[in-house]
């Protein structure tokens, strides 16, 4: 192995823009943005300070190949050709935990799954000169991505998905996902001197992946990495240095006006214990409240929401009522933007005013529209007094 290395991003589709952005500003080469995938290059300290760095990245894998296959028997030799004892131990318990296939014409991920496996392990077989692996060493999941017939390999180097930032144990109803929620921040011009309310909070992602980039607390901080278990790959001393270079960031001296409000009086609970456990309970102000009481004395700041979809929580015949009211209550806050992820076809219309822009997202497999209704800016003056 050498000292640059491929390493692949997957995100939400249509946020590929957003994690790009992440990665370059974290200080490393975007080699190609594709569909719901970013790859970029970099060394090992790459792996290391992406998984704790990103906000918008399910998951780092570190790319061990790519080549085109169109039947079982390419596949096969492909990846039998892999240096695999390069990455694994003798002991080590290898396998394939997920297949993609898109546009391709090796599409059964089973088959996929057994075959990959099968050549990993004949390419083992040849190089320790062992017929029977034991496997009861450490875990190197790996993953296969085929599109259009050309085969990306990967070692997942995160184990559990980084959207688990471990502060969220208790789930509200339909909670919307970490990275998906930091991805839709960073698609607004919010920052931690201007007010954010999120009026239907849940569990609390909103204000706390909110809060966590003010006071710039790094979403892996407090959680673990498959990688950190692979000596022979990645040395400890730089998941050392990686947490200490963290912990030297955060600024826990930054005050800020974030609020979440929810008219279920467990879910705001729930975010209370959330944001106790990511370290930010003290920077947002959380309460029971309903979306018909959301009003702010204060100027210039952001709504930005999750509100029932109608497919998973609400009935259909409630959402009308309920977007106009959002709409009403926008109105009156009259320099502020909103920014609103729905599934809701008619939201617009409910809401009684068009979106600046529309952005199509999927959030898992629903299809739904992130509204932006963007407000005007706040004078320079006043702008500079609230970054004294």
């Amino acid at each position: 192995m050498g000292n640059r290395y491929e390493f692949i991003a997957p995100c939400h589709f249509g946020l590929e823009a957003v994690c790009k952005r992440e990665i370059a500003d974290l200080g490393y080469e975007i080699v190609k943005v594709e569909d719901g995938k970013v790859t970029f290059a970099g060394d090992m300290e790459a792996l290391v300070r992406a998984n704790i760095f990103l906000r918008t990245t399910q998951r780092i894998l570190l790319k061990v190949a790519e080549f085109k296959a169109v039947t079982f028997e390419e596949l096969f030799q492909n990846v039998k050709k892999v240096p695999w004892e390069e990455y694994f131990p003798s002991d080590a318990r290898f396998w394939v935990t997920k297949a993609t296939s898109v546009k391709s014409k090796l599409f059964s991920p089973s088959d996929i799954q057994s075959i990959v496996k099968k050549a990993m392990v004949e390419r083992m077989k040849e190089h320790y000169h062992i017929n029977w692996f034991e496997e009861d060493g450490e875990d190197y999941p790996v993953r296969v991505i085929i599109y259009k017939d050309v085969v990306t390999i990967g070692l997942d180097t995160s184990g559990e998905s980084l959207h688990k930032r471990g502060y969220r144990r208790m789930v509200s109803k339909a909670p919307i996902e970490e990275t998906l929620a930091a991805a839709l921040i960073k698609l607004t011009p919010w920052n931690k001197n201007r007010i954010l309310v999120d009026p239907f909070c849940g569990s609390g992602t909103f204000p706390i992946e909110a809060a966590m980039m003010g006071v710039n607390i790094a979403p892996g901080m407090h959680r673990e990495f498959q990688a950190q278990r692979w000596e022979n790959i990645v040395s400890p001393k730089l998941f050392a240095r990686g947490f200490e270079e963290a912990e030297s960031l955060v600024d826990l001296s930054v005050e800020m006006d974030i609020q979440g409000y929810d008219i279920d009086p467990s879910a705001v609970r729930m975010a209370r214990e959330n944001a106790q456990r990511a370290g930010v309970d003290h920077m947002i102000h959380l309460q029971q409240r309903p979306v018909s009481a959301l009003s702010h004395p204060g100027k210039y700041g952001f709504i930005i929401t999750n509100p029932p979809y109608g497919e998973r929580l609400e009935e259909k015949a409630d959402l009308p009522e309920l977007y106009r009211t959002i709409g009403d209550r926008f109105a009156k806050l009259d320099t502020w933007s909103m920014y609103l992820i729905t599934s809701y076809e008619d939201a617009q219309n409910a809401i009684g005013k068009k979106a600046d822009k529309n952005r199509k997202i999927y959030n898992g497999m629903i299809k739904t529209y992130y509204y932006q209704y963007i407000g005007p800016k706040p004078p320079r003056r006043e702008q500079r007094t609230s970054e004294i």
